[in-house]
C-alpha cells in the first residue's frame, strides 16, 4: 500500500483556522533573581505553520498539492503566515483578510525538550460575513480542482456555522468529500460531512455519552453518525488507536512505540487520512495508514510532519509489512541509513550467501541485531554465489533468498549486490558496526576502514548450508 502511494499527489483544500507555531528554543540551568522563575538562556528561534496550517505541513509532506481558504488579519503575523505559506507552494487565493482581526501566534518556550510556557497573540471572535461569503466563492470557483476538503477547526472563529455548512453543501453538489476534525460540543455545523476526527475527550463531550468499554465506544459512534448524518463515524483513542462505524465497528490498533510529544497528532490523522481516501485506499487502509503516520509525529518534539519514507520505515521497523517492502535498492537503502542516522540511530551490516536459512542463520542475524538500532543485510547476487561456491550454488535465487531474510523479524532491510565482496556497499553505508561470522578471527575483513567497529560472531556448531545439502545429497541415494 505505502510504495504505490509514493507516486500520489492529491489535491486537496484546507479550510480552517490557520496560525503561527513560534517556538524558542533553549536552556534552563538558573533561577531569576527577580522572582522564583526559571531563566532560559534562548539559543535558537523557529516558527512554523500551526492550527489548520499543521494539517497543511502535514499534507504537503506526505506529497499533496495543497490549497488553504481561511481568514487572516491585516496585520505583521499575517503577511508573515501567508509568505509562509506560499514558500511551501500552497495556493492562497482563498485567503482572505479582515480589518482589524489579529492574526494567530502561539509562541511557546522549550527548555531541554521540555515546553515550560506558551503565550498567544490572536482573535477568537467568529469571522464576519463578508468574510465567510468570500471564502465561499473562493472555495466555489476552484472546487472542481479538489480531490478532498478539509475543515480544520481550532476554535478561533474561522468555522462559523455559515462557512462550514456552505462548503459541505458544495462539495455535496460536486461529489466531494468533507473530512473534518472538530471542535466544541456542537457538531451540527458540521453536518453532512464525509466523516468527523474527534478524539475520545471531544466525542464524549458532543455526545454526552462515556466512552468505557466496546458498546458504549459503538453508542458514540452510531450517535456521531446519525446526529452528524455522516457517511461513516470515526474516534481516535490515542495508545488504543482508531475506531470507525459504517456498516459495523471496527478497530484498528495503535502503532505508536516511543511517545515524546502528542502536539498536532490528530493534524497528522486527518491529513493522512485524506491523503490517503484522495490516493485511492479503503477507509480501512487509510485508518492503518494514519496510525503508521501518528506513530511516526509522536516521537517527535513539537507540532510535527511525517513523510511516506518516514512511514514505510517506521512500518518495516515494526514489522507490518510484506518482505518486500525490506527490500532495498543501493540508493533507497542509501537515503534510508541516512535518516535512520539524523535521528540518532546506530547501523548494523553484515553480508552473505544465506542460502539454505537455517537456526545457524536466525541465531547469528539476531546477536547482530543485538548490537545497533537498524540491521542491514548484504545479500550475495547468483552470480556472486557461483563465483564463491562453484556452478551448483545458490540452491535458492538471490529473489527468494532476499524475501526469506527479510521477513526475519531481526532483519530490517536486505540488499543485493553483485560484486565477490561488498566493498562498495561498507563504503556506501558506512555502518557503526560491521559484523562477520567467527571464522574471520585474525583474518582481514573487507571494508572495516569505512565502519565504526568489527563484531565477530560466532556461527552455531554443526550448522551450514553446505552440510544441509551434503544431507539431503544422503538422503536421495537412500
Amino acid at each position: 500500500m505505502i510504495p504505490a502511494m509514493k507516486q500520489s499527489r492529491p489535491n486537496i483544500l484546507v479550510v480552517g483556522d490557520l496560525m503561527i507555531d513560534h517556538y524558542l528554543w533553549g536552556n534552563a540551568e538558573r533561577i531569576s533573581p527577580e522572582a522564583p522563575v526559571q531563566v532560559v538562556d534562548v539559543a535558537n528561534e523557529t516558527t512554523v505553520l500551526g492550527g489548520a496550517g499543521n494539517v497543511v505541513n502535514n499534507l504537503i509532506a506526505l506529497g499533496a498539492s495543497v490549497s488553504v481558504a481561511s481568514a487572516i488579519g491585516d496585520d505583521a503575523n499575517g503577511k508573515e503566515l501567508t509568505i509562509m505559506l506560499k514558500g511551501i507552494g500552497v495556493k492562497t487565493e482563498g485567503l482572505v483578510t479582515q480589518p482589524g482581526r489579529k492574526t494567530s501566534k502561539k509562541s511557546r518556550i522549550v527548555a531541554s525538550n521540555q515546553q515550560i510556557l506558551r503565550y498567544d497573540k490572536e482573535s477568537k471572535d467568529a469571522i464576519d460575513d463578508v468574510s465567510v461569503q468570500k471564502i465561499l466563492a473562493a472555495v466555489a470557483k476552484d472546487l472542481f480542482l479538489y480531490d478532498m476538503i478539509v475543515l480544520s477547526d481550532y476554535g478561533k472563529g474561522v468555522i462559523t456555522p455559515e462557512l462550514a455548512q456552505g462548503v459541505i453543501a458544495l462539495a455535496r453538489e460536486s461529489g466531494k468529500k468533507v473530512l473534518v476534525d472538530p471542535k466544541g460540543k456542537d457538531y451540527g455545523k458540521y453536518r453532512g460531512a464525509h466523516l468527523l476526527t474527534p478524539n475520545k475527550k471531544e466525542a464524549q463531550e458532543a455526545t454526552g455519552i462515556e466512552i468505557r468499554d466496546d458498546d458504549s465506544l459503538k453508542d458514540a459512534l452510531l450517535w456521531l453518525k446519525r446526529n452528524c448524518e455522516l457517511d461513516r463515524s470515526m474516534i481516535t483513542l490515542s495508545e488504543d488507536g482508531i475506531a470507525i462505524y459504517d456498516e459495523g465497528v471496527r478497530r484498528f490498533p495503535t502503532a505508536a512505540q516511543e511517545v515524546y510529544d502528542v502536539t498536532g497528532a490528530g493534524d497528522t490523522v486527518i491529513a493522512s487520512i485524506a491523503f490517503a481516501l484522495s490516493s485511492g485506499r479503503s477507509i480501512d487502509e487509510a485508518a492503518r495508514f494514519a496510525n503508521l503516520a501518528a506513530g511516526v509525529v509522536v516521537g517527535k518534539i513539537g507540532s510535527a510532519t511525517v513523510t511516506i519514507d518516514e512511514i514505510e520505515e517506521y512500518e518495516a521497523m515494526l514489522h507490518q509489512s510484506s518482505s518486500d517492502a525490506h527490500i532495498k535498492s543501493f540508493g533507497e537503502i542509501e537515503r534510508i541509513v541516512n535518516r535512520c542516522r539524523a535521528g540518532g540511530k546506530r547501523i548494523v551490516f553484515t553480508n552473505g550467501c544465506f542460502d539454505i536459512l537455517h537456526v545457524g542463520h536466525v541465531k547469528y542475524l539476531q546477536e547482530a541485531k543485538s548490537f545497533g538500532d537498524v540491521l542491514i543485510v548484504g545479500l550475495n547476487s547468483d552470480a556472486s554465489v557461483r563465483e564463491l561456491k562453484g556452478p551448483s550454488r545458490p540452491v535458492n535465487t538471490e529473489d527468494d533468498r532476499a524475501y526469506i531474510l527479510a521477513a526475519l523479524e531481526s532483519v530490517d532491510y536486505v540488499v543485493k549486490f553483485g560484486e565477490e565482496t561488498p566493498y562498495e556497499l561498507i563504503r556506501m553505508l558506512k555502518p557503526d558496526v560491521l559484523v562477520k561470522g567467527g571464522d574471520y578471527k585474525g583474518k582481514e575483513v573487507v571494508g572495516t576502514e569505512f565502519a565504526g567497529e568489527l563484531k565477530l560472531v560466532d556461527f552455531v556448531e554443526g550448522k551450514s548450508t553446505t552440510s544441509t545439502i551434503e544431507k539431503i545429497q544422503e538422503g536421495s541415494t537412500c
